[in-house]
């Protein structure tokens, strides 16, 4: 009997796939579900449990929330990464990991085959596939789904007819949940006119006023929330997490191209993400010289890129990653911001690496280190090139 790990998430299509594989196949299938954050304790229970209604041979969950921080949250703040300016790289950025977990998990049973059940219209059948082919190479891939056109209601007629009554209807929305945000997709999303209303969202808005959050970092990472320290990143997200979504705090829509070409539109709601790079990224200001930021910006943006498109193992990868950790070394400090009902503001920050006040001068106020007539001379010298190129072509002077 060929063995078969099924990357379980307990959806529709992950449910047929074990269903199938096990009665019309005859695989030994194990199902593995890789948490990456997003499930709930109850969800995982239920996972397991309906695993084995359907046939599977062994259920495990794969706990690698720790291993998704270490090798992806902690460089996407370093990085300020947001794709387009505007999405946090939520749900998307934990494929690469679950599917690396699979891939370990398949290995380590000696498995014949793995098989998810993803679309051919969606990214994650690229980020699934090319994990398995690097990770595993010459283990068969089984898209069951993807292969043949099913639709949402032949993999429920084939359920129900073989006594598995899980409730699979199609709501209007559908919600992936991980740590760094939730996606939401459906609904007034397909109409590129319309927004979501409030009853979209997983987070209804509980406060009103504005609250003062303190988030302390070291070396770009968070190990504070309102001055309570942290050992472990994971439950300082979900702590900022919890303070920012009942503001509301972290909702917009992203547009963007897909790795298969096609645009996609995508509601999410990401509290934390939001206000912890908006925190560390006001924090940078003070302590990193210009350039520092400037070459940052563009080496984090290949970054998302690349990791939104499932090119995580290209080895320049690890070199954006030594070269964002390299520039954490002064990124110390607290930052404070003010939140409100749907946003929020930065309000200050105290660092011992402040590079504003400085023996030098102060902007605006008065200069320590130069004199006026030095001023006039770097001013006169700075001039150069255009009083050159002017004095050539005065006729294009605007």
């Amino acid at each position: 009997m060929k063995k078969v790990v099924v990357a379980f998430s307990g959806g529709l299509d992950t449910s047929y796939t074990v269903m199938y594989l096990a009665k019309e196949k005859g695989y030994e299938v194990h199902a593995a579900c890789a948490d990456t954050g997003g499930f709930s304790p109850e969800q995982l229970r239920t996972n397991e449990e309906n695993a084995y209604k359907l046939g599977a041979t062994k259920y495990v969950t794969l706990d690698v929330t720790r291993e998704y921080y270490d090798k992806s949250l902690r460089y996407m703040v370093y990085g300020n990464v947001l794709r387009n300016g505007t999405y946090p790289i939520s749900v998307s950025s934990e494929r690469i990991f679950q599917a690396a977990a699979i891939a370990r998990y398949a290995k380590e049973i000696g498995a014949d085959a793995i098989a998810h059940g993803s679309t051919g219209a969606g990214n994650d059948q690229v980020r699934f596939d090319m994990t398995f082919l690097v990770l595993c190479p010459g283990v068969e891939i089984i898209t069951l789904t993807r292969d043949g056109n099913l639709s949402r209601q032949q993999e429920v007629d084939y359920l129900n007819a073989h006594g598995f009554k899980a409730d699979f209807a199609k709501l209007k929305y559908s919600y992936n949940v991980g740590l760094w945000g939730t996606s939401i997709c459906g609904g007034e999303i397909l109409d590129s006119r319309q927004g979501l209303p409030e009853s979209a969202y997983l987070k209804q808005v509980t406060k009103s006023g504005s609250e003062i959050l303190a988030l302390g970092f070291e070396k770009g990472e968070l190990k504070s929330v309102n001055g309570k320290e942290y050992d472990d990143p994971i439950a300082a997200i979900r702590e900022v997490e919890a303070i920012g979504s009942a503001y509301g705090i972290g909702r917009d829509m992203h547009v963007g191209d897909t790795i298969i070409g096609i645009k996609g539109r995508v509601g999410f709601e990401a509290a934390a993400p939001m206000l912890i790079i908006g925190a560390h990224k006001f924090l940078e200001k003070f302590t990193l010289s210009k350039w520092q930021q400037y070459w940052k910006d563009q080496v984090a943006n290949w970054y998302g890129m690349f990791l939104h498109e499932s090119q995580y193992f290209e080895p320049v990868m690890a070199d954006i990653e030594a070269m964002l950790e390299s520039s954490q070394r002064n990124v110390n400090g607290t930052v404070t911001l003010e939140l409100r009902p749907y946003c929020f503001s930065t309000v200050g920050c105290d660092t011992p690496d402040d590079l504003v006040h400085n023996k030098l001068g102060e902007y605006g106020e008065g200069a320590k280190a130069w004199t006026a007539a030095d001023a006039k001379g770097f001013i006169k010298v700075n001039a150069t090139a255009l009083r050159a190129y002017y004095s050539v072509h005065p006729d294009e002077k605007r």
